[in-house]
């Protein structure tokens, strides 16, 4: 998908780039399958921030994506292609033959036109949704299940990607876009494809108001701060105080791994050169 650069008429829109929406052939949402979107803020249910820098932003409504892929040995066929402002990659909306309509995550190469299909007995190809174990080995897959029947978890995002490396009697071994390789068993389902839209994380936002308009408040760096607000605050002049990098409440931030148990299923994390 191409980055477009416009003219810098004014100085926001210098270092401003967009990508192209020529893809995109509906504009207002599927009525059926979008709610509305109340935001949060950041805030719990008590009124508590518990995500920091969080507010504002576009009034947007929600599309109900069918991770599940719960049309099964039904086909249909992408009658349009969205764009959808809480995620990062295309919708198609998918006109099955049984009358039932869903968005589904739009792999790369799949357009207006294409027939898609979910079940046990389905081709192993682009866009279909099948378990692993129909799946061949080598393919490249998305949107995939974390447990049986739980729902697309992961590979979800624009340019995402899982590579199917190998299965053994009841797990499939994967390599996900972490790097990470991981098992899943091999009754979970997953959708056959790249992702698409993978230019997306090439943009360049060119302005404060972009960001704004996202929903993303602005950060204050801790070394900005006093030290009673913040580890890295206080000090003469720029002092990193010896601190490591760690968050407000002194958990580390950068590189430490925080995953309280080692799961069994995990055969080399992420970044790892083991």
């Amino acid at each position: 998908m191409a980055i477009i650069k416009r003219k810098p008429r004014n100085s926001s829109l210098r270092f401003q780039t967009f990508l192209s929406s020529a893809d995109i052939t509906k504009k207002a949402p599927e009525k059926s399958l979008s709610i509305g979107l109340k935001k949060s803020g950041g805030r719990n249910s008590y009124g508590r921030i518990t995500v920091r820098h969080r507010g504002g932003g576009a009034v947007q409504r929600y599309r109900i994506v069918d991770f599940m892929r719960t049309v099964r040995d039904v086909e249909g066929t992408v009658r349009a292609i969205e764009y959808d402002p809480n995620r990062n990659v295309r919708l198609g909306l998918v006109f099955y033959k049984n009358g039932a309509k869903r968005y589904i995550l739009l792999p790369d190469g799949v357009v207006v036109g294409s027939v898609v299909a979910a079940g046990v007995g389905v081709e192993a190809r682009l866009g279909n949704c099948l378990p692993l174990r129909k799946i061949p080995v080598g393919f490249t897959i998305h949107n995939v299940e974390v447990k049986p029947g739980s729902g697309g978890t992961f590979a979800r995002s624009a340019g995402a990607a899982v590579q199917l490396m190998g299965k053994s009697d009841d797990y499939a071994t994967l390599r996900m876009p972490s790097s990470e390789i991981r098992m899943v068993h091999l009754d979970c389902w997953a959708t056959v494809g790249t992702l698409g839209n993978a230019d997306f994380k090439n943009i360049s936002w060119g302005k404060a108001g972009r960001t704004r308009q996202r929903g993303f408040r602005p950060s204050v760096r801790g070394m900005a701060m006093n030290p009673v607000d913040h580890p890295h605050g206080g000090g003469e002049g720029r002092s990193k105080s010896g601190a490591h990098p760690q968050s407000p409440w002194g958990k580390g931030c950068k590189g430490t791994r925080t995953r309280r148990k080692k799961s069994p299923l995990i055969i080399r994390r992420r970044k790892s050169n083991k």
